[in-house]
């Protein structure tokens, strides 16, 4: 088994391993549970994992955290001139939809 990173948080760090195996690659998560003793022991030893089974698929699983971190975010300048940025398809401020 291979460590692949740290996550956050655990919400993170599963959803990263589950998009991980939904590509095939056997992905599990670790020290998931030791959020509760962080201050016996330094806060970055107590962040949960994510590790590879397959050493070989390290490369893959690399791209795919990289793809999974920088989600291109959509941008847009509505009708009525609000910048709305973020997965967001609805302007905040005047409740119009994102054009096509």
């Amino acid at each position: 088994m291979l460590r692949l990173t740290q996550a956050p948080n655990l919400a993170i760090a599963t959803l990263w391993a589950d998009a991980l195996a939904v590509e095939g690659i056997s992905a599990s998560v670790q020290r998931q549970y030791l959020a509760g003793v962080a201050g016996q022991l330094p806060p970055d030893q107590c962040l949960p994992e994510v590790w590879i089974e397959h050493p070989m698929q390290e490369a893959r699983a690399r791209t795919l955290l990289h793809d999974l971190q920088h989600v291109p975010q959509h941008r847009w300048l509505c009708t009525c001139g609000e910048l709305v940025e973020g997965g967001f398809e609805q302007c905040w401020n005047c409740g119009a939809l994102m054009p096509p």
